[in-house]
């Protein structure tokens, strides 16, 4: 890496995608911020990371207003040597037209970078945020087979009808990541693809300011039961927010191996229990409990499936924070946004 690297990162409004930026210009790099609209813009400049990390001209932004555009990304592509793609539909109670509204958009963002890419000149790599349900057949998911899965497995198309906006999004990240593969065997780019592979991504949302947002986005998986709600049975797949964009802006490395696809979850090949957040809380937020602000009586069953993301660990070098470290960061956040309402 040298003072000039620049890296385009899509997604920087989003949960992850504004972690991977703090964490890139932390690291050094300049980054060029994708975003729909000014207003945006605006959102990640007040945040308080941004401002303690100052980065004056290191930080950079150019409005996509259309990601869905076939010259989308032409202009943002411009003069950088790496890119970091986080921006994808993620679920948010859609209930029709889930092609059209989920599948549709995530490949095309992915074709359209990717093709921009291709036309630029200077680009050595490129980081995908891709998901674990890319690489596990959909009906695994919730089956407790007992398969071990650990990213290699190539999933069929699933053409539909789907019979929810979690089974689509399961689909759009399936096709994204095939479309990576198949461009990389037919188009020989000048660079590389990484496809970074997280389970449910928990950790503090910066870009949270208020309770009433709280819930939006993946910490409603695991902080549901914190906050009474009763939610079914879901797979103890989770891995902390900074480990995960860590890895992304690892990922930049040239002596990370390119071309390769990487899962990213916690507690080992059989993941966390849900429940067991319970206890975390009790354990270091007596005074919340004891005053009705975490009322802990939700239930939130879990469902195992097996992962095995050692090899992640051992290629990035790191150790994948435990559910303790998740359950305290977004309490603490919650905590924080109760007290100054």
């Amino acid at each position: 890496m040298s003072a000039d690297d620049l890296v385009l990162i899509t997604g920087a409004s989003g949960h992850l995608g504004f972690k991977v930026l703090v964490l890139a210009l932390q690291a050094g790099y300049k980054a060029r911020v994708a975003v729909r609209s000014q207003d945006k813009a605006n959102a990640i400049l007040a945040t308080e990371s941004i401002r303690k990390l100052n980065p004056g001209t290191n930080l950079e932004f150019v409005v996509v207003v259309d990601i869905l555009a076939s010259d989308a990304y032409t202009s943002a592509v411009q003069g950088v040597k790496y890119i970091i793609h986080c921006a994808s539909p993620i679920t948010s109670g859609i209930t029709e037209d889930f092609d059209k509204k989920i599948i549709q958009p995530a490949l095309k963002g992915t074709t359209n970078i990717l093709e921009a890419a291709y036309k630029s000149s200077g680009i050595s790599r490129i980081v995908i945020t891709s998901s674990i349900v890319a690489v596990i057949p959909f009906k695994e998911i919730f089956s407790q087979s007992g398969t071990t899965f650990d990213g290699s497995m190539k999933v069929p198309y699933n053409s539909g009808p789907y019979k929810t906006e979690f089974e689509a999004y399961a689909e759009s990240k399936v096709r994204a990541l095939a479309f990576t593969h198949q461009f990389v065997a037919e188009k020989k780019p000048g660079f590389d693809i990484i496809n970074i592979m997280p389970s449910y991504i928990i950790g503090k949302n910066e870009l949270v300011t208020s309770v009433d947002d709280f819930d939006k986005g993946t910490n409603k998986a695991l902080f549901g039961q914190i906050r009474g709600y009763k939610r079914p049975a879901f797979p103890g797949t989770t891995v902390y927010l900074n480990d995960v964009a860590a890895v992304h802006v690892k990922a930049l490395d040239p002596q990370i191996p390119g071309n390769q696809d990487f899962v990213a979850t916690s507690g080992g090949i059989d993941g966390i229990v849900h429940k067991d957040a319970i206890d975390i809380v009790k354990n270091n937020f007596p005074d919340a409990i004891s005053q009705g602000i975490l009322p802990l009586n939700g239930v939130q069953p879990t469902l195992t499936l097996k992962i095995d993301a050692s090899r992640t660990e051992k290629v990035f070098g790191l150790k994948f924070s435990g559910l303790e470290t998740q359950v305290k960061s977004i309490t603490q956040h919650y905590l924080d946004l109760v007290a100054a309402q």
